[in-house]
């Protein structure tokens, strides 16, 4: 069966959606796949798509789209989109959770080795053209925590094992195991003596009601003032206030924050200001194979669609 696919305008982490189209193509030779340049384009070419990808939706496309009955999105996250009324209309909605599990993970490591090996002052003095011995940790046998066991937290629990670490998972069910060394949940006792535990807290969750602000003053006080934070989640994941505060109070030994609250981080937010607070643009998604990962993704649905005639069994269905 030959489908109409609309690739919206809006790359992502600065790549363009042209490759993204051609990643499509390359998968799905006998569709009509175009790539719209401009918002006019959108709005014309939504009106006979029967599958749009790309980063988001809004309801204006969606009061177009007579035909669609499949939504790709290209984020892990779906927070941002319609989902009721693209579920009223009938629409089948995809994320890309897991594409970026590999890249993030391994962003994760550096920030955990360039914390436990003291990179960064090795930097500083390299820039100082200092050659002064200091003293250096190690990551074996530390405790790293890893909120969320999804694809990236798996991934990130993954790519720990060689190091000789405990870890503990948090999830929503700790019944269902994960693979950590110890799963808990996200409340209660088991929570506070994970944290009392904790080297590293790695946030690695979706934004939810649960996890909105769930690193707040009260977990900066159960946590060792030894203990590093490291953000791949969302900004409000942590407050944001208790973080400054516990950094300024000598309660926490740094942290690494690819996401912050408010984001963009202004430029005389004092985030910047601490000397053991390491921040990149949102970036740890980024990968050169992000488009192919989505691509696939997409190819794979469709086949299933063909073959099946319904949505039902979709990979990474969120509605």
């Amino acid at each position: 069966m030959s489908r109409r696919i609309l690739v919206l305008k809006r790359g992502t982490h600065g790549m363009p959606m042209t490759e993204y189209a051609a990643e499509i193509r390359g998968r799905r030779p006998d569709d009509e796949v175009v790539r719209a340049r401009t918002r006019s384009e959108e709005l014309e070419r939504v009106a006979d798509a029967d599958v749009v990808t790309g980063r988001a939706i809004d309801e204006e496309l969606l009061e177009r789209a007579d035909d669609l009955t499949l939504f790709a999105g290209l984020a892990a996250g779906y927070e941002h989109l319609p989902l009721d009324d693209l579920e009223s209309r009938g629409v089948a909605v995809t994320n890309g959770s897991g594409i970026h599990a590999p890249n993030m993970a391994e962003q994760v490591l550096g920030y955990l080795l360039v914390s436990a090996r003291r990179l960064d002052e090795g930097w500083r003095r390299e820039q100082a053209r200092q050659w002064d011995h200091y003293r250096a940790g190690e990551l074996k046998d530390s405790t790293v925590t890893v909120v969320g066991l999804g694809a990236i937290g798996t991934s990130i629990v993954e790519r720990l094992e060689p190091f000789g670490v405990e870890t503990i998972g948090v999830r929503y069910t700790p019944a269902k195991g994960g693979p950590t060394d110890e799963v808990v949940g996200f409340e209660g006792p088991a929570f506070d003596g994970a944290l009392a535990r904790t080297d590293y807290l790695v946030l690695a969750c979706p934004l939810t009601e649960t996890t909105e602000g769930l690193i707040d003053e009260a977990a900066f006080d159960t946590l060792p003032p030894s203990a590093m934070l490291v953000n791949v989640a969302r900004g409000p994941v942590v407050d944001t206030d208790a973080l400054v505060d516990a950094l300024r109070g000598s309660e926490l030994a740094g942290a690494a924050l690819d996401v912050t609250d408010p984001e963009p981080l202004p430029a005389d937010h004092p985030l910047w200001g601490f000397e053991d607070v390491r921040i990149t643009p949102h970036m740890a998604g980024s990968t050169p194979h992000y488009y192919e990962r989505c691509a696939d993704i997409l190819a794979r649905n469709l086949d299933r669609l063909d073959e099946a005639g319904d949505d039902a069994d979709l990979e990474n269905r969120v509605r």
